[in-house]
């Protein structure tokens, strides 16, 4: 009896001590650099999303945020390296939906679980996808692309983000609803195969809007239609793709976690710093130029969003038979 009640009374000891530890690490956060990591290269929409995030966080925390790229295996690379990191509020995570709903699907070993690896913090964006091609292409419009390369089948080169990234499952899923065969060129993120779109080593892809819409008005890149399930009030001349293919609809979206086990009082912190920042007037004023829907929500809100996105996209995944190593 007296052997049980000591290990009673270690037992609470032991948990007063890690509260009060977690306690400390909330009442002290941040004490030091927070670092945001993108699983992408520098120039693509998740990394614009993550330094205006980081521009904004710094003041509203009084300590410096910076951004970190590190790119590859579809995202893999980043997430893996955050959800391996310290549970302390310092190493974060901006991303698009392809690391935090996609790529476990995809890949064999993606290196991490997003749902047992991850802690969400908030849903940062929505954002357009828009089909653009090489101005030089031998079609302008949706309708022209899919007879293009029903004529040519396997022919016409796309690119994408990397494989299992938006644009690469979205231009799939046109593949399949519109029966055409299109050759996959993947890249290290948006701004190498934007890169080779204008150069013509790539006919089509899909992007974001804030990456492509520069360019489409700049005149490097033709808009053949929009993802979303009707023409954008800020790009109403740019056709839905729905109106050539209907039903068609995909969006991207972008969001914030920490690694597993992180505090729920840091988080919450963070959390409200994120809203404090999205709500900043010249922040939506950047982006609703382009498209972009900033959101904000609770982790809990944003932890359901992320398992539902996982099985939209798993039954597009399973319908089309992709797989990845």
């Amino acid at each position: 009896m007296l052997k049980k009640l000591r290990h009673a009374m270690t037992a609470a000891v032991m948990a007063c001590v890690l509260s009060s530890t977690s306690c400390w690490a909330a009442e002290t956060w941040p004490a030091q650099t927070i670092n945001i990591v993108v699983p992408f290269p520098p120039g693509g929409t998740t990394d614009v999303i993550a330094r205006v995030l980081a521009e904004k966080l710094g003041p509203i925390l009084k300590q410096s945020v910076i951004v970190e790229n590190r790119q590859g295996a579809g995202g893999n690379v980043g997430a893996a390296y955050v959800a391996r990191a310290k549970p302390d509020g310092y190493t974060l995570l901006v991303s698009s939906a392809g690391p935090l709903s996609i790529n476990q699907q995809l890949y064999a070993s993606p290196g991490y679980d997003p749902i047992k690896d991850f802690a969400p913090v908030s849903l940062l964006a929505s954002v357009p996808i828009m089909l653009v091609s090489n101005v030089k292409a031998p079609f302008k419009t949706v309708a022209e692309l899919i007879a293009y390369a029903k004529a040519h089948p396997g022919r016409v080169a796309y690119g994408s983000q990397g494989s299992g990234t938006t644009s690469h499952l979205t231009m799939e899923l046109l593949k399949h609803d519109a029966g055409i065969d299109l050759q996959h060129i993947p890249y290290r993120g948006s701004a190498p195969a934007a890169t080779d779109l204008i150069g013509g080593q790539i006919l089509v892809m899909f992007d974001n809007s804030p990456t492509t819409y520069p360019q489409v008005k700049a005149g490097t890149m033709q808009p053949l239609g929009v993802a979303s399930s009707h023409r954008l009030p800020s790009m109403k001349d740019i056709p839905a793709i729905a109106e050539t293919v209907p039903g068609f609809e995909s969006d991207a979206w972008f969001g914030l976690v920490a690694p597993a086990h992180t505090p729920p009082e840091i988080v919450n912190r963070i959390n409200a710093a994120v809203r404090q920042a999205l709500a900043d007037p010249a922040v939506i004023a950047k982006f609703q130029a382009t498209g972009v829907d900033l959101v904000s929500d609770t982790p809990q809100q944003f932890q359901r969003f992320i398992l539902s996105e996982k099985d939209k996209w798993g039954k597009i995944i399973k319908a089309t038979n992709l797989k990845i190593g």
